[in-house]
């Protein structure tokens, strides 16, 4: 399941070039900064509500909307009918498809967003692919760099397996859902379909179709009230 077309519909996206001769699905993040420099043609066809801070290399569709507090440094390619709220924090070298939302709070980088992906709430994207109607919930976290000095590394058939990227966050399958406060660790891979439930901290491979149940123990005890021993 690393080949880009057994996590990714690659007919939603208009930047499906970017997985030409990549053999694993994570080759594509080495070619969004080059891909941006030699096809991004900057316009602004978008409306915005408030004041937003939009660079130069930055490209958005008609239909998008940018609200106020957002900063969309570039370079950038944002398609049509998008959600850019507020104060998103768009930085260098992103590319999101049509129908997306990059929600309050949310900081991304180096990224690909297929169409109809969303991250509503609070998020940081860094190094990663969310899939076609891939769904982060509120307040996930995609960790993209190793604490350890070498890089991301992702295990294939039980053997750790360099993936030539000092920074790689996760690839997030075709229509995943990914829980609120979870955290994916760099080289994270959700296969499509799958969900992972909220406050889990994931490291990995998941398989499509599969669901991550976080069953850490709750205590409920009485509460007495205050003075009385």
């Amino acid at each position: 399941m690393f080949k880009p077309s057994e996590l990714f519909d690659l007919k939603q996206t208009e930047h499906a070039v970017l997985f030409d001769g990549c053999v694993y699905a994570w080759d594509a993040l080495k070619k969004i900064k080059s891909y941006l420099a030699h096809h991004l043609q900057p316009g602004l066809h978008n409306r915005c509500e408030g004041g937003a801070y939009i660079g130069e290399q930055v490209f958005i569709g008609e239909g998008t909307v940018v609200e106020d507090g957002a900063m969309i440094r570039g370079p950038a390619v944002i398609g049509k009918n998008c959600e850019i709220r507020h104060n998103a924090y768009i930085r260098e070298n992103v590319i999101i498809g049509d129908n997306c939302v990059v929600g309050n709070s949310c900081e991304f980088k180096n990224t690909l967003m297929f169409n109809n992906a969303k991250a509503p709430h609070f998020s940081y994207v860094g190094d990663s692919i969310l899939g076609h109607q891939a769904h982060l919930g509120a307040g996930v976290k995609i960790s993209n760099f190793k604490l350890m000095p070498d890089n991301v590394t992702v295990e294939i058939d039980g053997v750790p397996f360099d993936t030539g990227l000092r920074k790689f966050g996760a690839l997030v399958g075709d229509r995943t859902d990914i829980g609120c406060n979870s955290v994916l660790n760099p080289g994270s891979i959700i296969g499509r379909g799958s969900v992972i439930y909220p406050n889990t901290n994931w490291r990995g491979i998941l398989p499509a179709n599969m669901i991550v149940k976080n069953q850490a123990a709750v205590e409920v005890v009485v509460r007495r009230p205050r003075g009385v021993i």
